[in-house]
């Protein structure tokens, strides 16, 4: 499934097609004491036991995405966001303003409240936009990061620029203010994944701004405030695309000096379904670092 077709240049900047398509058992959160911790931006689940390792997933999409790695490699204590207003979480504090960078904010601030000594990292898409933030702006607190296929300027997906869209960006700000407009971006995320349960639907208008948020964010300058060491996941769908998307990602992620990149080739954006057991030994890889 390729970015870029359809109505992917107002809304996949952010990976909205990340919505789980298959169902999976629900994850059971740790029992083990831990310091409190409240956010009403996201909420987390606690599984396994081991070292920490923070999942973040992309616009629109539940924690269930990472369901199939986490079974897939035990030994690591995971501890899975659900950002709210996706997938039928509870928007919280996302109902109204910024989303992206105030949930970058909590997660840092969930590390320190919980005690955790240096966790990894790993975000699809905005989640990846989402580590890279907190790895840059709060550096002491992380251990390693790893990106699943986002650039540091989300619009250099459709090859522009924060600068180049801002004036699609600027259209999506009202989107969501008519029915219409709730319906084209619902239209928009069941284009990538059968429909969604009524239950289970991500907020319009969540989506929407933290689309329009995403669309303007260039963390270009900021690569190199990350200290923890930095791989890169990215897809390849098709071998005639291969060489402009390596230099795409080598030109993004130059300025993070030493900074991996392992292309998964014959993939879509959700690199963890379309090819589990190739990111699934990436993964291992870079927890074993």
């Amino acid at each position: 499934m390729r970015l870029g077709k359809l109505f992917i240049a107002a809304l996949a900047l952010a990976g909205i097609g990340a919505v789980a398509p298959i169902a999976s058992a629900p994850l059971v959160q740790s029992k083990a004491s831990a310091p409190a911790f409240s956010s009403k931006r996201f909420s987390v689940l606690v599984k396994g036991s081991g070292p920490d390792v923070i999942l973040i997933p992309g616009l629109s999409s539940s924690r269930d995405v990472w369901s199939g790695t986490v079974a897939a490699l035990p030994g690591y204590r995971y501890h899975l966001i659900q950002v709210g207003g996706f997938a039928g979480e509870k928007p919280g504090a996302n109902a109204q303003g910024a989303v992206v960078a105030p949930v970058a904010e909590d997660i840092a601030r969930y590390i320190a409240a919980k005690g955790l000594k240096r966790p990894a990292l790993v975000g699809h898409s905005m989640g990846g936009t989402l580590a890279m933030m907190v790895a840059a702006r709060h550096p002491d607190r992380v251990g390693k990061v790893m990106v699943v296929d986002m650039l540091p300027q989300p619009a250099g997906l459709l090859g522009s620029s924060a600068t180049g869209v801002r004036g699609l960006a600027e259209s999506l700000r009202g989107l969501t203010e008519t029915e219409g407009g709730r319906r084209l971006v619902a239209s928009v995320v069941d284009i990538f994944a059968p429909p969604e349960k009524e239950d289970s639907r991500s907020d319009s208008d969540v989506v929407a701004r933290a689309t329009h948020e995403l669309a303007l964010t260039d963390l270009t300058p900021e690569l190199p405030r990350i200290a923890a060491p930095l791989t890169v996941v990215y897809a390849s769908p098709e071998p005639r695309e291969t060489a402009m998307i390596d230099r795409s990602y080598a030109s993004a992620y130059a300025p993070k000096r030493g900074a991996k990149l392992v292309r998964i080739d014959h993939s879509g954006h959700m690199i963890m379904y379309d090819q589990p057991a190739r990111f699934g030994a990436a993964l291992k890889t870079f927890l074993a670092q």
